[in-house]
């Protein structure tokens, strides 16, 4: 069984448009609803895989049936937190060129007895899975040393803790050296100060990480693919699509093929393949966060993964 913990469950809303000028009216051509949240879109991920998965979040009155019946239809075992506030709404606009623009809701402000409620499910989890996957923004109300204390509740239970996580989360948790973390490229410049643009800069992102601890960062670069480091050394994989229709999860969906290749015991070279061969079938997609079985296996052979010098 993995775990995953995304307490801050949304409602991901893609709108297509034809162009998009702030200030102006513009007319939906399509819109499309699903639950999301990065940690949803791990553990559907996941599960398209073939692999036990449990997923611990939020779920409000509105969308307590919608959430409970996808994630049963999907196979993710749903350990939803009831609050009376609104999830957040995640919108997602895309013009006719592909270009997207995020806007990412707040969601509730939990008080303590809703946070105790989903740190509880956090340890079932934790005594339940081997991998354990914190992904995603908190919901308002935790403090932003969250991710480290229950990176270091997993290092001390001696499971393997996966962290995907911006900010001042990510910089607390990359303290409690969790096993692995995956920043993208904007959270890892954040993180260390500079600007990471380039495979090169990748490199020593990862190799920074790896001295300070964390088993395997994991860096995504977008087009560029992803760099990883191990014992092993540093391993960079990367495909290219000939047609992309939404790139919104793909992040999500590379953690959760590497979150199944480390429960297959595979090694950083496939583990990395895999997980690019996720994120790719993801951006081939129109549903954010999420890939069918077939389509992953039909892209791993696309996948180029090589070592880095």
């Amino acid at each position: 069984m993995i775990t995953v913990i995304g307490f801050n469950t949304a409602i991901d809303r893609l709108i297509r448009l034809d162009t998009l000028r702030p200030g102006e009216v513009s007319r939906a051509l399509d819109e499309q609803a699903y639950p999301g949240g990065k940690g949803l879109h791990v553990a559907q991920t996941i599960a398209a895989l073939g692999e036990r998965v449990q997923l611990v979040g939020l779920v409000d009155p509105a969308h307590r049936n919608m959430i409970g019946r996808l994630m049963c239809e999907r196979g993710v075992l749903f350990h939803g937190i009831e609050v009376a506030d609104n999830l957040r709404t995640c919108i997602a606009l895309q013009d006719a060129s592909g270009q997207i623009t995020e806007i990412l809701g707040q969601g509730p402000l939990l008080d303590g007895a809703q946070q105790e409620a989903l740190l509880r499910a956090f340890r079932r989890g934790v005594d339940d899975s081997d991998l354990i996957v914190l992904s995603g923004s908190l919901p308002r109300g935790f403090a932003p040393t969250t991710y480290a204390e229950l990176a270091a509740h997993v290092h001390d239970a001696g499971k393997r803790c996966l962290v995907d996580a911006g900010g001042e989360l990510l910089q607390r948790a990359v303290q409690a050296k969790p096993f692995l973390v995956k920043p993208n490229r904007d959270e890892i410049s954040e993180l260390l100060g500079r600007a990471i643009g380039d495979l090169a800069a990748a490199t020593d992102a990862v190799r920074e990480l790896h001295a300070r601890g964390v088993a395997i960062p994991v860096v995504t670069m977008g087009a560029l693919g992803a760099v990883a480091a191990d014992a092993s050394g540093v391993w960079h994989a990367a495909i290219e699509l000939a047609h992309v229709r939404n790139t919104v999860g793909s992040g999500d969906c590379l953690l959760a093929g590497i979150t199944v290749g480390m429960a297959r015991s595979m090694n950083l070279e496939e583990t990395l393949r895999l997980g690019v061969a996720c994120g790719a079938a993801n951006a081939q997609g129109e549903e954010t966060g999420f890939v069918e079985r077939r389509t992953v296996e039909a892209l791993l052979s696309q996948v180029r993964v090589h070592r880095l010098a």
